[in-house]
């Protein structure tokens, strides 16, 4: 990567006065945010009819993924063939996984929430990629499951809310939607250079690259390398 450029070179209170203005504009932000929010749980549900999925205990109807909870998150994670090595999965699902520990899902259990991760590869293979990348939360194959449960090119969050035993969907989002899920990029948004990807409206001279291009390295994608150090074939 050639040299970056940097940032003016103000004072202390130079950039006091611009911190300050850029906080209002953050404070307008997050004001736009909890407007949405508000109106996100006020739109209205849709029944959903009985479905099974499969998980570590053979097949389970939707119900059962609450676990006793009211609601339930899913991401459905993008499965690639039939088949393929751990390093061909999708690099995007991944990098959505690498911050839902079980302290995350202890503190969604805390607000009656479950969070499950639904993939339409099969429930074998499923499981293998889950343990060798050390995740803990529980996954379930929709395989044979009805074109409701399909993911989507890129990955979907979907909500839904248990009533006795019947299930509604409240909610579901994708492509930048999902990036509630990925700390990372929110991170990295208050660094000087950003995500340093292309579609950024960045000065002249700032680092960028391709869109999730730096999601994946040397062939693996980069959660995996925390996992091993075998390269890939």
């Amino acid at each position: 990567m050639k040299e970056s450029q940097t940032p003016q070179i103000v004072t202390r209170d130079q950039w006091e006065r611009a911190r300050a203005e850029l906080l209002v504009r953050e404070k307008a932000h997050t004001r736009a945010g909890d407007e949405l929010a508000a109106a996100r749980r006020r739109l209205p549900m849709t029944r959903m009819e009985p479905l099974t999925v499969v998980g570590a205990d053979g097949p389970v109807p939707l119900h059962d993924v609450f676990e006793g909870r009211r609601m339930l998150i899913v991401y459905h994670f993008m499965w690639k063939r039939k088949g393929a090595p751990h390093h061909q999965q999708c690099e995007g699902c991944t990098h959505t996984q690498a911050a839902m520990n079980s302290a995350v899902c202890a503190y969604l259990a805390e607000r009656d929430v479950t969070y499950a991760v639904f993939s339409s590869g099969p429930w074998t293979e499923i499981a293998a990629y889950r343990d060798f990348m050390g995740w803990t939360t529980p996954w379930y194959s929709t395989a044979g499951s009805a074109d409701v449960l399909a993911t989507r090119d890129g990955g979907d969050v979907r909500c839904y809310l248990r009533v006795d035993d019947q299930v509604f969907q409240t909610y579901e989002t994708k492509l930048r939607g999902i990036e509630a899920m990925m700390p990372t990029l929110q991170l990295l948004d208050l660094t000087v250079y950003g995500r340093q990807e292309t579609w950024e409206d960045s000065p002249d001279g700032w680092p960028q690259d391709q869109t999730g291009a730096w999601w994946r390295r040397n062939g693996r994608p980069v959660a995996q390398w925390t996992r091993t150090n075998a390269a890939v074939e």
